[in-house]
């Protein structure tokens, strides 16, 4: 394929690539309509601040050329092409301090060949980048080119075991030494899809809930550099999709099947060896609690048990049970576990009400008036006990939504106090009134310097009701215990991601990114105020992208 500049335009660049479903002959230009004036609801709705300079122009899709897969909305539709990139007109102001790529990494192809995958989070991996610099914006994606990928693409067929999907087997024999592979870890997939991190030493890493899928990019070309190979002992096959990272360390939790527990361990920059803080035994159940995340504070980690636990007998089944890869376990309890950083001591095991998170938000310590630290304060992304919302995740339910039913079950900010004064129980309570972000709530982020300190903002998606998947990007002031909201109907937001502005002194001050695909089809990068939660800019992109899961931002050095 030749080549294509639309210089002058928006110098969008189209390089010879691995076409998936996208008809180069079929490009057409088009205007895009300015920015339209969020609908009113039972939330605070921000309104567009800056004056607009101009609409953008962009190569688009004719609808009717496009294999839209029964027409679903192009936040559940698989990526159009393997790789894009091109320079973006912007409307609105790009702030000049803004200088450095944000990436965001998530499932974005649900299908091989006629076949459909059956999970959100099945999809092989589709990095996308959004590189500010001068007010201007160069945006881009490509597919991560794991074994699994390239395996599926070669013999046109999952050649791996994903979050539900499993090779198909032609004979009982074959099925057997599948799961010989599965106790090696062979058959588990390195499909990275769930997030991406900046180490300390500068390397980008693409993670999802297996080891083996921890693999290297370049954050410009997007190029998959090879797997991170940790160069310890310590051995097992899972770990936390979303471990802790600063420039001086990586924290993360390796769960331990076969005598339930979890490893908490560290490793420090410049190295792939990961070293032992402690071990923390779970308390209950016949296996741990999954950890997809979990939080920290200045001086401890906290983990989290929950009664949503790993389930080895789903792990071996051909077929997705409605809990994948895990059992709600109610009667076992919950439970959240604090260990010391510096020496791996356990300082308090405190039972909880039950609940179910992905996604933790912040954790802190409370002191008195002595500076004595009383309590460990954790908020999650709390649903409310109700491990359904997994399969409220079936491609099928996020693809067949009317615009009428009110499908998403309920969340809130959980916050857990966990007392360290040897009580045997801890509290969850809702730290903001749920209606304030209509009791939608996941996917967030904060200001990085409040990581493990006490903090009153966070960005997070939360809901314009009736919906069946957040719809709106949400402000919390967990202070004054209100939300703003933005909301466009139809669009469906990607994870909010915050920018602090250099020398900032305000915890507010800075951008909130997120990527956003509209029911038309198309889509767009947004920029909001970090402080007024108004939009700044906009960018409309040649065609609207999957929806996407987390982020980093790697700043220009």
């Amino acid at each position: 394929m030749d080549s294509l500049s639309l210089s002058g335009i928006c110098r969008h660049q189209f390089s010879p690539i691995t076409m998936l479903d996208f008809n180069q002959s079929n490009h057409r230009i088009e205007k895009a309509g300015f920015v339209r004036k969020p609908e009113k609801g039972g939330l605070t709705i921000t309104q567009v601040a800056s004056p607009l300079r101009r609409p953008v122009i962009v190569p688009s899709l004719d609808n009717e050329t496009v294999d839209r897969r029964d027409r679903n909305h192009v936040a559940w539709t698989s990526v159009r092409q393997e790789r894009w990139e091109g320079e973006l007109v912007v409307q609105g102001e790009i702030p000049l301090w803004l200088k450095g790529t944000y990436l965001r990494n998530g499932p974005g192809l649900w299908h091989i060949e006629d076949y459909n995958f059956r999970h959100l989070f099945d999809g092989y991996a589709t990095l996308v980048k959004l590189q500010f610099e001068n007010g201007r914006l160069i945006a881009g994606h490509r597919q991560i080119e794991s074994e699994a990928y390239k395996a599926a693409r070669k013999n046109k067929k999952v050649c791996f075991r994903e979050f539900s999907e499993v090779p198909k087997y032609e004979n009982f024999m074959a099925y057997v030494g599948d799961i010989a592979k599965l106790f090696s870890g062979a058959s588990l997939t390195d499909n990275a899809n769930t997030g991406v991190v900046k180490l300390g030493d500068g390397r980008v890493v693409c993670l999802t809930e297996t080891q083996k899928g921890s693999l290297v990019i370049d954050p410009n070309s997007l190029e998959t550099l090879g797997r991170l190979e940790y160069s310890d002992s310590l051995g097992g096959l899972i770990h936390s999709a979303h471990p802790i990272v600063t420039d001086a360390e990586f924290l993360t939790l390796l769960p331990d099947l076969v005598n339930p527990g979890y490893l908490v361990v560290r490793m420090e920059p410049g190295t792939n060896e990961r070293k032992v803080i402690g071990r923390v035994n779970c308390r209950n159940g016949p296996a741990p609690g999954w950890v997809h995340s979990f939080p920290v504070t200045e001086h401890y980690v906290v983990v989290p048990e929950m009664p949503l636990r790993y389930c080895a007998q789903n792990l071996l089944r051909a077929e997705p049970t409605p809990l994948y890869k895990f059992e709600w376990h109610p009667e076992s309890k919950a439970f959240l576990h604090v260990m010391c950083k510096a020496s791996g001591k356990i300082v308090a095991s405190v039972e909880v009400p039950l609940f179910v998170t992905f996604h933790f938000i912040n954790a802190y310590e409370e002191e008195d008036e002595d500076g004595r630290v009383t309590a460990i304060i954790a908020d999650c992304c709390e649903h409310n006990a109700d491990a359904t919302i997994l399969d409220q995740l079936r491609l099928q339910n996020l693809r067949s939504f009317n615009g009428k039913d009110d499908l998403l079950p309920d969340a809130r900010v959980g916050r857990f106090t966990i007392p360290l004064d040897g009580s045997p129980c801890g509290k969850l309570e809702s730290a903001l009134e749920p209606d304030e972000h209509g009791r939608g709530m996941d996917m967030c982020s904060i200001n990085p310097t409040k990581l493990g300190k006490k903090y009153r903002y966070a960005y997070a998606c939360g809901a314009q009701r009736p919906c069946h998947f957040p719809n709106t990007l949400t402000k919390l002031d967990l202070v004054k215990k209100k939300a703003k909201n933005w909301h466009e109907a139809g669009a469906v937001p990607s994870e909010p991601f915050f920018v602090a502005r250099p020398g900032a002194t305000e915890e507010d001050d800075g951008a909130v990114i997120s990527l956003i695909s509209e029911k038309n089809g198309n889509g767009y990068a947004l920029l909001l105020d970090g402080s007024t939660f108004e939009e700044i800019a906009r960018a409309k992109l040649p065609y609207g992208l999957p929806y996407g899961l987390h982020g980093c931002w790697v700043p220009k050095e």
